[in-house]
């Protein structure tokens, strides 16, 4: 796959230079990021911010259907955000696609110094590696649907909705029990990690989920603390202005008519997928 990405490397440069935010100029890596302003999408700027690494970011619209053009599907070809390409150790190109791979592949590679990692073969490091699977195989999955039964889904489904907000709260209350009882300030100890940092956007999103966490001080409490990263504010600002503290001063009616832009084309894209 290799071959294949060099060979189409000049023109993925040339398709997405029009939607490029913010090109810095590269040295210790080539790292390109394409995403989007989500939950999953944040994950890998945030972590990129808080590495200090260098980056160029392709913005993919997901209702222009970019997702689906024939280049970013020699990325990823599951279609979907993020994904990242960069210049190998055997200087080819790879392209790195799932969220948690793509966090893996960073702290492996460029956290040299284990400032968002804790070193291989550790205790810590297994530890990290639970609550990253936790989130991905999880939180994620299921506050995803719910997201898409309250805001996107064509009709109100009480069950669904019912069903994914309760799973959603439930994982919170997970969290919150584990950070109670540890004592720490983060997932894994005194540090912040790629398991913080997948989750963080999911939580902070909760009331678009159409889920309180009123009753998780220690949860609260870690959202908080998160934010106050420098790394974490800059990067979840990639590729747009994140505004999920902003959605929470609205109500679950005014959040339902601000999804109703997003609500047709999610409707739209299903159709298209369930016809290949």
């Amino acid at each position: 796959m290799s071959a294949r990405l060099a060979a189409t490397a000049a023109h993925i440069a040339t398709k997405a230079a029009a939607n490029v935010v913010n090109p810095v100029k590269m040295t210790e890596s080539n790292i390109h990021l394409y995403t989007a302003q989500t939950p999953n999408g944040i994950k890998v700027s945030m972590l990129l911010e808080e590495l200090g690494l260098p980056y160029q970011v392709t913005h993919i619209e997901f209702s222009k259907n970019t997702q689906k053009e024939p280049w970013f599907l020699e990325i990823n070809p599951n279609g979907r955000i993020p994904a990242l390409t960069d210049t190998f150790t055997d200087g080819a190109p790879i392209r790195l696609f799932e969220s948690g791979s793509i966090m893996q592949y960073l702290v492996d590679r460029y956290d040299t110094e284990n400032k968002v990692s804790y070193p291989k073969g550790s205790r810590e490091y297994y530890e990290t590696n639970n609550w990253l699977f936790w989130q991905v195989g999880g939180l994620g999955p299921m506050q995803g649907q719910a997201n898409h039964f309250t805001r996107y889904a064509p009709e109100k489904i009480q069950y669904a909705i019912d069903r994914y907000q309760n799973e959603t709260r439930r994982l919170y209350r997970v969290m919150d029990t584990h950070l109670q009882k540890a004592g720490s300030e983060y997932l894994v100890g005194n540090k912040c990690t790629i398991a913080d940092l997948s989750c963080w956007g999911w939580v902070a999103s909760h009331h678009w989920a159409g889920v309180s966490i009123d009753d998780f001080p220690h949860l609260n409490a870690w959202l908080e603390r998160m934010l106050k990263r420098p790394g974490v504010e800059k990067g979840r600002h990639v590729p747009v202005k994140h505004t999920a503290f902003e959605q929470r001063k609205l109500s679950q009616e005014e959040l339902d008519k601000a999804a109703e832009y997003h609500r047709n084309w999610v409707q739209q894209g299903m159709k298209e997928d369930a016809k290949k």
